[in-house]
């Protein structure tokens, strides 16, 4: 197990082996839609898609990919970066966006936090965090993705007004956000209702960590909060 506690990313890059195909478009593709950190970020991110994109958003661990990929075929206008570590899932979407021939996805395969230090400020239409893991166990709390440290980053490089989204089956993740995002001075939560947390957003695909959930009997929460 990989443990990075300046960074965030906790566990495993690697599972099954790619077959040789997919192996062949990690080396050969990939560097051609990641981010290059070494270089300095652009002063408008829309420029990172060729200026085709009014917006950008940002996924922060996209798993399977299917949030991910339905957004880039729905809003073609849109503008997302993808970050995920795992092998296997950025592996089934680099594949899946030449398939496609999707133009308005970029990656990175490391730890997200490179990617929100390197964004410049101000520059992310909407940010999402879908699913991501619990580390369930109390003893690894301390390795959530959300905690003070990364809010900081979030609010750095979310424009004011704009949004970030998490959702989650968990109830003490659930709560762990809530309650870090309560106390995060630039971050309000926007529900009013039950409705508002207990429903997904509009244009929701669901994902396969959503339908596992369902699978086992528990509930996903959807907290959409504001940059103040």
């Amino acid at each position: 197990m990989i443990d990075r506690y300046e960074g965030s990313f906790f566990g495993r890059r690697k599972g099954k082996p790619l077959s040789p195909r997919r192996e062949a478009l990690m080396k050969n593709e990939l560097p051609r839609l990641a981010l290059d950190l070494s270089a300095a970020p652009p002063e408008d991110l829309r420029d990172l898609f060729g200026g085709n994109v009014d917006t950008v958003c940002l996924e922060v661990g996209f798993g399977g990919g299917e949030h991910l990929l339905h957004r880039a075929r729905t809003e073609p206008h849109t503008g997302f970066i993808g970050v995920e570590p795992f092998v296997g899932s950025m592996a089934k979407v680099v594949t899946s966006l030449l398939e496609e021939q999707l133009a308005n996805v970029r990656l990175y395969d490391d730890d997200a936090v490179n990617v929100l230090d390197w964004l410049p400020e101000a520059s992310i239409d909407l940010a999402y965090q879908l699913y991501p893991d619990p580390w369930p166990k109390k003893r690894h709390w301390k390795r959530r993705f959300i905690n003070s440290q990364n809010l900081d980053r979030y609010a750095r490089v979310i424009k004011p007004g704009s949004e970030f989204r998490f959702a989650s089956d968990i109830d003490t993740y659930i709560d762990w956000t809530l309650r870090h995002c309560r106390d995060h001075p630039a971050f309000d939560w926007t529900a009013r209702t039950a409705s508002d947390w207990k429903t997904p957003w509009v244009g929701w695909p669901g994902t396969r960590y959503e339908a596992k959930a369902v699978r086992e009997g528990r509930v996903g929460r959807y907290l959409t909060f504001r940059r103040v």
